[in-house]
């Protein structure tokens, strides 16, 4: 049990890894979470920095997901098989799902950020990934494709969200495909909270008021032009 708790803590502390304010700094020498909408995350990379720092943040973001799904659970499974696991579920998906989401829950309240992260579509999409491949990868095709003929990011991880579960639905269903339903169970919840984590972006799409990839500069590049503007 011992053993579980730490590989679960493991992948917490892997996904407080705070990607976004640490490409900002490093992109543009800013704090994301000074603009846009204030939010440590890939959107809001995107919209602030631009497309080569949002795919950055993006990637960094997806790997603290995948990799706790992926090789940490494998790792616990290989030592010590999960005795955490619930009745009646199969004790790798069990792992692959637990470790994932700590790490989503560290994305979200992340230990070297005071607890203040980014909604999680990113990380989420890695540690399904590491769970479910096939699935993941229509979303992930969806969220491109979205971006690229709407530049709204929001609008793309809300989309691909959505997509996940009903392709394992589709999949389980549809195509005999062996998908075990804790997984779909699983899916659903997540799904569920990243999309209500996205509520204050659907609310701006409605409103049409919601920022695309660039449009939000960051504040010192404005305040920058201004002080440019001032003769000397």
């Amino acid at each position: 049990m011992l053993s579980t708790l730490t590989v679960l803590l493991i992948s917490y502390v892997l996904g407080s890894i705070p990607s976004a304010i640490w490409v900002g700094k490093v992109y543009k020498g800013v704090d994301v979470r000074e603009h846009g909408s204030g939010n440590a995350g890939t959107t809001n990379t995107f919209r602030v920095l631009g497309v080569p720092a949002g795919i950055t943040v993006f990637a960094m973001d997806f790997m603290k997901g995948f990799v706790p799904s992926f090789w940490l659970s494998a790792i616990a499974f290989d030592l010590f098989a999960g005795p955490l696991a619930p009745p009646n579920w199969d004790v790798e998906a069990f792992l692959k799902i637990a470790c994932g989401l700590f790490a989503v829950i560290g994305h979200m309240f992340p230990l070297f950020a005071r607890f203040k992260g980014g909604k999680g579509a990113a990380t989420a999409c890695g540690m399904l990934f590491g769970v479910e491949p096939i699935s993941i990868a229509i979303s992930f095709v969806m969220f491109g494709l979205i971006i690229f003929i709407t530049k709204y990011v929001s609008l793309a991880s809300i989309t691909a969200t959505l997509l996940y579960p009903i392709n394992l639905l589709v999949m389980r269903y549809g195509l005999d495909i062996d998908i075990d339903g804790s997984i779909i169970v699983f899916a659903i919840i997540v799904a569920t909270g990243i999309i209500y984590k996205h509520k204050s972006n659907i609310q701006r799409l409605i409103d049409g008021t919601e920022n695309r990839v660039g449009k939000s500069k960051p504040k010192e590049t404005e305040a920058e032009v201004q002080t440019e503007k001032v003769p000397s």
